[in-house]
């Protein structure tokens, strides 16, 4: 594991340690989140402690194509009960999630240094957001980094019930027509392998970064 300085790039991700640190230190400019989220690479930190760089083995990832749509939530998008957005409120998308109640977490990673990074990466082109509205009202969506070929994705939230499924669902659908390779969900959830998310080990996971 490396300590990052201004000079300081990743190191190989097969050094990191059996968690999935990669490196600690460095800085949340848009110059080192886009190197890192290229080389499958990923901030992940507690409020006060030094950032911290994952690259998880195995990796959780969902290829758009392979989206599982239940048949209530098919219900739900047939009624067109919300309206879908892209790129319109990537700040309060952000900070929603930021502030979201999440079942056994105190506390949130999403800091206001992360706040701040990912708005400087958005005006950049680089982070992209969901947005779910009803009634005019912003109930769910999700955020995350789209590298042209995958789409790294970093928080979703929940106001209304299924609104963040439908963002999920909505990005998955406008991403496989993209023909984007994989979404990059990080870590192992329950929820997400509902939706059709897998494991698959970190060498393959980088391979198919690389070769996109």
């Amino acid at each position: 594991m490396v300590f990052l300085t201004e000079n300081t790039r990743f190191p190989p991700v097969e050094n990191a340690t059996a968690e999935g640190v990669v490196a600690v230190g460095g800085e949340l400019s848009t110059k080192r989140l886009f190197e890192a989220y290229s080389e499958g690479i990923f901030p992940w930190f507690d409020h006060g402690s030094l950032i911290m760089w994952w690259s998880p083995d195995p990796r959780m990832v969902l290829v758009p194509s392979e989206v599982k749509v239940s048949k209530s939530m098919r219900n739900i998008l047939n009624r067109k009960l919300f309206k879908v957005t892209y790129n319109t409120a990537f700040d309060q998308v952000i900070r929603h999630c930021s502030s979201v109640v999440r079942e056994g977490q105190d506390d949130t990673w999403i800091t206001r240094e992360m706040i701040s990074a990912y708005n400087a990466l958005h005006q950049e082109g680089v982070a992209k957001s969901v947005e779910v509205w009803y009634d005019s009202k912003l109930v769910g969506g999700l955020y995350g980094v789209d590298l042209g070929h995958m789409f790294c994705g970093e928080s979703m939230f929940s106001l209304m019930s299924n609104a963040s499924k439908v963002a999920f669902i909505s990005l998955a659908r406008t991403l496989e027509g993209k023909q984007y390779s994989l979404i990059d969900c990080q870590l192992y959830t329950e929820h997400l392998a509902s939706m059709g998310a897998k494991e698959i080990r970190r060498k393959d996971f980088i391979k198919i970064l690389k070769n996109a």
